[in-house]
This record gives C-alpha cells, sequence and structure tokens, in this order.
C-alpha cells in the first residue's frame, strides 16, 4: 500500500488527557463593573463556597411544562430563581486592594444552595447573594467541580421562600431548539436575553485550564462578562445548561454570537458530591489522540479503521506507566514535525467497550471511572492486539 505524506496540523489533537485542542480564543463570563471606586472591580472571578447547613427557608420549585412558554411567561417563573455573585479577593494586608467580580447563579434547594461556575467564586475571600426581590446573604462554598467550571455555594435563607429552578435534560435538547438566558451582563441585574442552540458536543479547554470541559452547548444567545453561572433555559423553562464561555477572535470578553454553556447533566452527576462538601476528581490517563477514520488508516498503514491514534503520551502519566505508546516522543517533536508517522499505538476498546473515537474514550472515562480507578485497553501495535492496564490519576491542575 502506498503511504501518502499526512500534516501534523491536521491531524493531531494536542491536549492532553485524550482530547482534541480546539484553536480558538475563549473568555470567562465573569464580570466587574469597570467602576474605579474601591473597592476596584476586576474582570477575574472567584471560587464558588457553600455549606451544607439546612436553615430553615421554604421553596416553591418552578414548574416546567410540556408545552413552549413564552419568553415573558419563563422569565416570570424563572427570575426569582436566578440570584447575583459577588466575591472580593484580595485586601488581606494594608497593601492590597480589594478587588470584586461579579457572575450569576441558580437556585437549586430550598436551604439556599446556589449553582454556579467554578470560575466565578474562584479565589474569593468572601462572597456575597443579593436575590431577585434586592435583598442579599453572605454565602459559603460547599463543593467544586473545577474539572466541568462548576460549584456550589449556600446562602443563608433564613425565612426567606426561595424558588428552586427545574434541571431538564441536556441529552434531550437538539440544535435549533429556542434558549433563553437570565444573568447578570455587566452588572445589569435580571437581563433576559434569547436565541436557539447553535451546536451541540462542543470540546473546550478554558483559559487557563488543561482540562476540556466535554460537550458544551454553543448559543447564539448573548451573553457576556457576569452572565458566567446564570442558566440557559429551554422552551419550558428547565435549566439545560450553565453559561460559562463565549468566543471572540479578537479575544475580547464580549459577545459575538457565539457562546457556550456546560450542559446540566454534568452538573446533574456532579451535584450529590458537590453538596456533600467535597470536590470532585477527574479521571486522567495522560495522553494526546486523534480518531481513526478509513482515510487515516489507509494514510498510515493501520490494521484498523476505527479506534482513537495515540500521537502523544505525557511522561509520568498513567499511560506511560501503562506503556502506551505515542507517535511522538514529545510535545516539542509533534509541534515542530511536519508529518504524522505511523508508530503509534490504537485503543480501540477500554473495559469491552468499544472505542470508535476520541470522544468514546472520554466519555467513558469521565462518566463511569474516577481517579485511582484502573481500565483495562485493548490496543493495536504493530498490527498486533495487545492489552494495557493503566491506573488512572487525578487530572493535573
Amino acid at each position: 500500500m502506498q503511504r501518502r505524506t499526512l500534516t501534523v496540523a491536521a491531524l493531531v489533537g494536542a491536549a492532553a488527557g485524550a482530547a482534541l485542542a480546539i484553536g480558538i480564543t475563549l473568555a470567562v463570563l465573569a464580570g466587574g463593573s469597570g467602576q474605579s471606586s474601591a473597592p476596584a472591580r476586576s474582570e477575574a472571578a472567584a471560587t464558588p463556597t457553600a455549606s451544607s447547613s439546612s436553615n430553615g427557608g421554604s421553596s416553591t420549585t418552578a414548574a416546567a411544562g410540556d408545552d413552549c412558554l413564552s419568553a415573558a411567561d419563563i422569565y416570570d417563573r424563572l427570575r426569582p430563581s436566578v440570584v447575583t455573585i459577588t466575591s472580593t479577593a484580595g485586601g488581606q494586608s494594608p497593601f492590597q486592594v480589594p478587588t470584586e467580580g461579579a457572575g450569576s447563579g441558580i437556585v437549586i434547594d430550598e436551604q439556599g444552595a446556589i449553582l454556579t461556575n467554578d470560575h466565578v467564586i474562584a479565589g474569593a475571600n468572601s462572597l456575597e447573594v443579593k436575590f431577585a426581590d434586592g435583598s442579599v446573604a453572605p454565602a459559603q462554598v460547599v463543593g467544586r467541580d473545577p474539572g466541568n467550571d462548576l460549584a456550589v455555594i449556600r446562602a443563608g435563607v433564613s425565612g426567606r421562600q426561595l424558588m428552586v429552578a427545574p434541571l431538564g435534560d441536556s441529552d434531550d435538547i437538539r440544535v435549533g431548539e429556542p434558549v433563553l438566558a437570565i444573568g447578570n451582563p455587566f452588572n445589569l441585574e435580571g437581563t433576559l436575553t434569547q436565541g436557539i442552540v447553535s451546536a451541540l458536543g462542543r470540546t473546550f479547554a478554558p483559559g487557563g485550564s488543561t482540562r476540556p470541559i466535554r460537550n458544551m452547548i454553543q448559543t447564539d444567545a448573548p451573553v457576556n462578562p457576569g452572565n458566567s453561572g446564570g442558566p440557559l433555559l429551554n422552551c419550558q423553562g428547565e435549566v439545560i445548561g450553565v453559561n460559562t464561555l463565549l468566543e471572540n477572535p479578537t479575544g475580547d470578553s464580549v459577545n459575538v454570537g457565539v457562546a457556550f454553556a456546560v450542559p446540566v447533566n454534568a452538573a446533574t452527576r456532579s451535584l450529590p458530591d458537590m453538596l456533600a462538601g467535597t470536590t470532585v476528581g477527574h479521571p486522567w490517563l495522560g495522553i494526546a489522540g486523534q480518531e481513526v477514520t478509513p482515510a487515516l488508516a489507509e494514510d498510515l498503514d493501520l490494521s484498523v479503521e476505527a479506534g482513537v491514534y495515540v500521537t502523544f503520551v505525557e511522561p509520568g502519566s498513567p499511560a506511560e506507566e501503562a506503556g502506551l505508546r505515542g507517535a511522538f516522543r514529545s510535545e516539542t517533536e509533534a509541534a515542530r514535525s511536519s508529518f504524522l508517522p505511523g508508530s503509534g499505538d490504537v485503543i480501540v476498546a477500554a473495559d469491552d467497550q468499544d472505542v470508535a473515537s476520541v470522544e468514546d474514550l472520554a466519555g467513558y472515562l469521565d462518566t463511569q471511572k474516577g481517579p485511582g480507578d484502573t481500565v483495562e485497553l485493548a490496543i493495536v501495535r504493530d498490527g498486533q492486539q495487545l492489552s494495557l492496564e493503566a491506573r488512572l490519576a487525578e487530572w493535573p491542575a
């Protein structure tokens, strides 16, 4: 078989942990006021806090019907479930000026638990929640899922009636469906915007993170700094995502019609752990990979036409310890090379679950495994099928 040359730029995913690299600039949506008065506000946000104590508040759940509601009806029902979160960081010494960041949050239980983005509360010394009726309460971080940029905080709610937002099923949404966002863009509290689901299944690594977030929802609903942590809603008024990122080719934190939300099902999976006060960990294998297609198999003279072609193995990773081999010996070599060699392993199964794509492998590990678990990988190397066992680690910070 004649092997054709293949450029690396077209094929190699550079994000470690079996996820494809995405070459666009992303900006988180936590916002500042833009005012110069002290305490100064910054574009950086802080980390969510919530304590698991119950302090006697009462709640009503905002019901979602089977048919689409008007935007006005959804707003009336859900606005009380959306809060503004102000985080204060720094200022612990005479030489530090306190900075404030603003984001949004979603009331998820009657004890004052609020779901938001982890970047909204990261690094905060103190948190304050402002409810739709204008009342404010201090809050504490309960639990975090930094890998999915999610966190739960808890606000003091003694004697306060809360409206709990209904959580939907993000697996049921389709491209083209109408969506709405409620939040605090540019400190404009209670702002409603609407659009459609533009795409599903996007995978991005937020700025400063090494771990990509899977299955993000892309929308053209206008979201801007301050919308972070607020709900993306379907037309029944159910939360289907947590607004998290926007994309702007200029690098500015201003919406240009391309924004992303963490799917609510990712939050649903980690909520029990976050509400229990833990930090959710995610398993790390430590590879960069490329989906095998018939064309790639022909180009590289591979003996299989489906699987994950290992382009790079992170030094010291579970993948290296298990004996996986990548096409390149280092990220530097991969970056400098013009061609993709055919010497990498191909992962075809994980624990007897067929692996046909990077998403198959990443999805299986993320939903079925945790740090410290082992996974049996069926691989093809030089035309021979082998079995390797890897003990997964915590995703590096």
